[in-house]
């Protein structure tokens, strides 16, 4: 499958749109922080989010950047993380319901 390692940050006004968009991303990537998420993402996953992630936001008030990090597969991201979790990248497993 062609994927794309995504990182996706927001700054959101309103507390009621931020709380949809993040329950709307645990729903497709890893939460970091606060206000970030990395998504291993498929083109069609990625538009949908994107159209999505639209229909929330308040233009010209809020904020949101969706950076593609590369293929999954090949992407080595290189983070420095100080203090927290730490970070890694979002593996492709199986997802038993």
């Amino acid at each position: 499958m062609d994927e794309h390692l995504y990182l996706v940050t927001y700054d959101i006004r309103d507390d009621g749109r931020w709380r949809r968009i993040f329950k709307l991303m645990k729903g497709y990537g890893e939460w970091l922080q606060l206000s970030v998420f990395q998504c291993r993402l498929s083109r069609r996953r990625h538009a949908e989010l994107v159209q999505l992630l639209d229909g929330i936001i308040k233009h010209g008030t809020d904020a949101l950047l969706i950076i593609d990090l590369g293929p999954a597969d090949k992407v080595k991201p290189r983070v420095l993380s100080l203090g927290g979790q730490g970070f890694e990248a979002v593996q492709r497993a199986p997802i038993i319901v």
